[in-house]
């Protein structure tokens, strides 16, 4: 399986009893998935995956699927103690989704060849494509990286971290060791800032949170890499990406809370943030509104 295009993680809305709220989260996918997504990562990070039980992603992996409708992928977020990460793993296979995004292990520092202990049991939990995803405390060697690139259900390497020496040495490895289709994603929250520097690398996919609330951003930012506008690229750059990239760095959890709100700001009721994430002060909502107008005059 190739994945091109934005690639789109939704948020994972929430009812006023802070219950999962199945119609409005069909809702948001399909919008998303006519707007032009090129995969859909359900309950991932941007989904507050650190915030649902397991029984909450399978249900919000059934609903993306059936929104989606196989127009492109749907991939579901799992990680977490092993035995529920397994666990979601089958459910989400049992549920309809192509593959998996493997988040970091809780809070644990992990060793490398742990790591490769971990994602070697849940790809075996079912036979669905399985993306890795580098960040936090869940760091591979270029060693350890070509032994789970290796696994056979294993397509891509998502990377949170940031460190592009060590992310090249990543991609030199695995391009050369290991024969199959296999993809390198930029996962960086906000991870337009850097895509400029992640091909430099060569790599060229990445995953947009901006395109759950403006997708027409999100798409304009990528047609104009994608086309060498490099003029408008920085435009989108300096007066979009960076300015919101400085108000998440303002409150930890803003990554996730940001997007939220500026879902609601469209008029999908996805509720707030479950604790222990915060949602935007009025101040902070009012700035990122400016924002996002100044984003989408980019786009006109």
């Amino acid at each position: 399986m190739q994945l091109d295009g934005v690639l789109f993680f939704p948020v994972t809305p929430f009812d006023a009893d802070g219950a999962l709220a199945e119609d409005v989260l069909a809702e948001h996918v399909g919008r998303g998935v006519a707007a032009g997504a090129g995969g859909v990562f359900v309950a991932c990070g941007t989904g507050e995956f650190h915030a649902l039980e397991p029984s909450e992603v399978e249900r919000a992996v059934a609903v993306a699927v059936e929104a989606t409708a196989g127009r492109v992928p749907v991939f579901a977020g799992v990680g977490g103690p092993l035995p529920t990460a397994k666990r979601i793993a089958k459910a989400a296979e049992g549920a309809g989704a192509d593959g998996l995004l493997l988040l970091p292990p809780y809070l644990v520092t992990n060793p490398a060849k742990g790591l490769v202990r971990y994602v070697t049991e849940v790809a075996a939990a079912s036979d669905l494509a399985l993306i890795v995803y580098q960040r936090n405390n869940a760091v591979f060697t270029p060693e350890t990286a070509v032994e789970v690139a290796s696994l056979p259900t294993v397509i891509g390497f998502k990377d949170g971290l940031g460190d592009l020496d060590q992310l090249h040495r990543i991609v030199l490895a695995v391009r050369s060791s290991v024969e199959k289709p296999f993809q390198f994603f930029n996962g960086l929250p906000t991870a337009e800032l850097t895509v400029p520097a992640y091909r430099g690398i060569g790599v060229d996919l990445y995953s947009s949170a901006v395109f759950c609330f403006a997708p027409e951003i999100s798409l304009g930012f990528y047609h104009a890499v994608h086309s060498g506008d490099d003029a408008l690229v920085n435009r989108y750059l300096l007066e979009f990406y960076k300015p919101l990239v400085e108000l998440r760095d303002k409150v930890p959890g803003y990554a996730v809370s940001l997007v939220k709100a500026a879902v609601r700001a469209t008029g999908l009721d996805v509720g707030g943030v479950r604790a222990p994430l915060l949602d935007p002060t009025p101040e902070h909502a009012a700035e990122l509104e400016k924002i996002v107008a100044a984003g989408r005059s980019l786009s006109a």
